[in-house]
């Protein structure tokens, strides 16, 4: 894949593995410098490692999105490391199996609105100004196909996920005219460690996630990166407020 970007400097939230590992090294491969932020300090650091070792320029930054002193201190050390930010995926979040509605927990709710909901929110408070006095700049935000629609026993999490496209399309229109584009990538089953882990114990599960895709299989997390990339690179300058579901056509039926 080869795309034009204008900037130099990515940040790739929930880097520590699957789709964020995947996008730091597709950034990389590009030639941009990357800041790679987790709370896996030693996926982080192999994500880094990963990128130096194919000759790119990467950094790690340990950071909990739900807390706004440390985003603030993320964005302030990839300022200090590169000077600016241009494109930011911020893909930090969780999944949690709730069961049906009724027997969610509080403490579950928390959670996950706590990640997928405020740490986008806080993550782009930050970045927004730093990409407005720069002149302009890109933001892509994990959402889910769980946000386009329902998501039975998920419901919290669809429930987030929907938050993170309204957060998107909102953040997108007040700040379309000051070129700071804002999208979202709406995944469906991706072959992750997560999905692995979910799965590996009942194998006719994992056939099912494959079968609700009409392409027959899972996605790849090198798809996803694609995917932002695309959304954040020149060519992609007249999209913004856009939910892009990468799915295998799962929403199509």
């Amino acid at each position: 894949m080869s795309m034009t970007f204008s900037g130099q400097v990515a940040l790739v939230t929930g880097g520590s593995a699957g789709i964020g590992r995947a996008t730091a090294l597709a950034f990389a491969a590009e030639g941009l410098k990357v800041v790679v932020s987790d709370l896996d300090g030693e996926g982080g650091e192999t994500t880094v490692r990963l990128i130096r070792e194919a000759g790119g320029e990467a950094t790690f930054v340990r950071c909990d999105v739900t807390r706004e002193a440390e985003v603030k201190a993320l964005l302030e050390r990839t300022v200090s490391a590169y000077g600016r930010l241009d494109y930011a995926f911020n893909n930090a979040g969780i999944e949690i199996e709730q069961g049906k509605l009724a027997d969610g927990s509080e403490a579950e709710f928390d959670a996950i609105m706590g990640v997928n909901v405020k740490g986008v929110w806080l993550c782009m408070k930050h970045q927004i100004p730093l990409m407005l006095a720069q002149g302009g700049g890109a933001i892509v935000n994990t959402a889910s196909v769980a946000g386009l629609g329902a998501a039975p026993k998920m419901s919290i999490y669809s429930a987030s996920k929907h938050a993170v496209i309204g957060l998107t399309k909102s953040a997108a229109v007040e700040y379309a005219r000051k070129k700071v584009r804002v999208n979202a990538v709406c995944p469906a089953v991706i072959d992750t460690d997560m999905f692995r882990r979910a799965y590996e114990a009942d194998p006719k599960k994992a056939e099912f996630a494959a079968a609700m895709h009409p392409v027959g299989r899972i996605g790849r997390v090198e798809e996803i990166a694609s995917a932002v990339l695309y959304l954040c690179c020149d060519g992609a300058g007249f999209t913004t407020g856009h939910a892009l579901a990468v799915d295998g056509g799962a929403t199509a039926i």
